[in-house]
């Protein structure tokens, strides 16, 4: 028993060697695994940022009541109440029509032209906040349409088609990096079994002797392995060092842009959970590409 593991530990640590022989080889194939790798590990974490980010904008989704313009103060303030007391309900602010002309005023470019009219032309405005899972897009549509059932209620608006456009881009920029990241895996495993051939066509005569005086397939297949595993880890360590810098890259780019949107949303970096998987993932590739690669070329040799 020990010995088998002081032979595996002996075969693993061969296999590095080998890799730290040819700087340049090893050091290219890595970066093209680690570029390979580290593409679809930026896009789960962009997804995963993004998913965060519609979340935060459908708990927000607003409902804008538009009052007749014929109703006076106390009947606004009595539907005010009213709204507050709806469990549905978790915020509600309102807006005189002097609040929001001197809001549109402010916002608008037409601000010195609307001290020319004779009157206030716009309706007092209730914003209502929807509480809890009445802010998901079914529900707000039903609690908008039943707020605009109020006799004192014009209008009511919850504009949501643009958030559903945003979630069908993400859904096709999903699908997309999905398809992008299969192809990209299997790249990984192909390119890892390319390096392992010639490892192993460099080795031909080795491998033959080898057979001739009794050495078992596993044997010889097993610092192969290894090899691919080693390779796999260090692309893994690429690709993170990788992720990690395009994200502080983007990272002040996306907080500009959501910050006009009001949120406060940072992009998050792979988690230590999301790390270890992504190492074993990459490690198990890397053995992939390897067995496909010693199995087929290992077969072929053969000494006469």
């Amino acid at each position: 028993m020990k010995s088998g593991v002081q032979q595996h530990l002996r075969q693993s640590l061969s296999s590095l060697g080998e890799l730290w022989r040819a700087p340049m080889t090893s050091l290219m194939t890595m970066l093209v695994l680690g570029f390979s790798l580290s593409l679809p590990a930026l896009l789960m974490v962009l997804s995963n940022n993004a998913a965060k980010v519609e979340a935060q904008w459908q708990s927000a989704a607003e409902i804008s009541l538009f009052l007749k313009l014929d109703l006076d103060e106390s009947r606004r303030q009595g539907l005010v109440t009213r709204l507050r007391g709806m469990p549905e309900v978790l915020e509600v602010h309102y807006l005189s029509p002097e609040d929001a002309l001197a809001e549109f005023q402010q916002q608008s470019q037409f601000g010195e032209a609307l001290r020319y009219l004779d009157s206030n032309p716009l309706p007092a405005v209730i914003r209502v906040l929807p509480s809890g899972r009445h802010s998901e897009a079914d529900a707000a549509r039903a609690l908008r349409d039943r707020l605009a059932e109020h006799s004192e209620v014009a209008m009511a608006r919850l504009d949501l088609d643009w958030l559903q456009r945003l979630q069908a881009l993400a859904n096709v920029g999903r699908q997309s990096g999905s398809a992008l990241g299969v192809l990209l895996i299997l790249a990984v495993v192909l390119i890892t079994g390319n390096t392992i051939r010639l490892s192993i066509m460099q080795r031909f005569h080795e491998i033959k002797v080898m057979k001739l005086v009794g050495a078992t397939e596993a044997f010889i297949r097993r610092p192969y392995l290894y090899g691919g595993i080693w390779l796999g880890l260090l692309a893994a360590l690429v690709a993170m060092v990788l992720v990690n810098a395009m994200l502080i890259w983007l990272d002040g780019a996306m907080a500009q842009l959501l910050s006009l949107y009001r949120s406060q949303i940072r992009l998050e970096g792979l988690s230590a959970g999301q790390s270890g998987a992504l190492v074993l993932f990459s490690c198990g590739l890397g053995w992939l590409g390897a067995w496909l690669s010693v199995r087929r070329h290992l077969r072929a040799i053969e000494p006469h």
